[in-house]
């Protein structure tokens, strides 16, 4: 039993559907691995009442959807509040309730670089009847924000897929 487990670790774990690659943002300072190629798109989206240009870099692989979203916005107190709008907007798109929220916040040593916030959380609920599951970082530094999700399928999440995916996100 225990040698057909690792097997099967080891086989999706290696699975030619995760073709991980480095991806570094030319709209904002930001390097992630994502699990394919991802397509990048631009659009203007509300968050509570705050009008931000979001840029999106995502993939979807057998319908989880791995994504990243960067926005800036006037300055730093509105950039917490967008980033609180984001998390809440995504955590509303599979009519979910939070399971885990944790948040922290990072000074630069010498001061120079500002401050950075950040929101990790879990989240289940469900889309048309089918139980959905959200894993997300949600990050502002100085005036800018920053979403780092992937959500699909509850039964079809990876949880080490998961980790992969959202520990890569490294500010620049």
């Amino acid at each position: 039993m225990a040698t057909t487990l690792l097997t099967t670790v080891f086989v999706s774990a290696c699975s030619p559907k995760f073709n991980w690659r480095d991806y570094r943002s030319n709209d904002a300072p930001y390097t992630v691995q994502f699990p394919g190629k991802p397509a990048q798109q631009t659009r203007t989206v509300d968050l509570d009442g705050q009008q931000v240009s979001l840029t999106m870099a995502a993939t979807e692989i057998d319908g989880t959807t791995f994504a990243v979203a960067s926005g800036e916005l006037p300055d730093a107190a509105h950039a917490q509040l967008a980033m609180l709008a984001m998390k809440t907007a995504m955590v509303k798109n599979i009519a979910g309730v939070v399971s885990s929220d944790k948040m922290s916040a990072v000074s630069s040593a010498n001061g120079a670089g500002g401050q950075q916030t950040s929101i990790d959380i879990e989240a289940k609920g469900s889309q048309n009847g089918i139980p959905m599951s959200l894993s997300g970082k949600f990050v502002v530094k100085d005036k800018r924000i920053y979403q780092v999700i992937v959500v699909g399928r509850e039964k079809l999440i990876v949880r080490d897929t998961v980790d992969t995916f959202i520990s890569s996100f490294k500010l620049n």
